[in-house]
């Protein structure tokens, strides 16, 4: 459980520096991934979940957790 907390603790300083220090670059980003269709979001979506779940096994093989 506390290893959750620390990847979700993580995920949020990652997104509030984002949004902190170019907040007018994340809303084009916004704006770009609006105007893609769903399918690609969607797939964008799987990327980062499969790229997500690789660095958290990698994380784990070098013993965190």
């Amino acid at each position: 459980m506390a290893t959750v907390v620390l990847a979700l603790g993580l995920v949020l300083i990652v997104e509030g520096l984002a949004w902190v220090l170019a907040p007018s670059l994340v809303e084009q980003l916004l704006e770009r991934l609006r105007a893609l269709p769903v399918p690609a979001r969607r797939l964008i979506g799987a990327l980062a979940l499969v790229a997500g779940l690789i660095l958290l096994w990698t994380a784990q093989q070098l013993g965190a957790g």
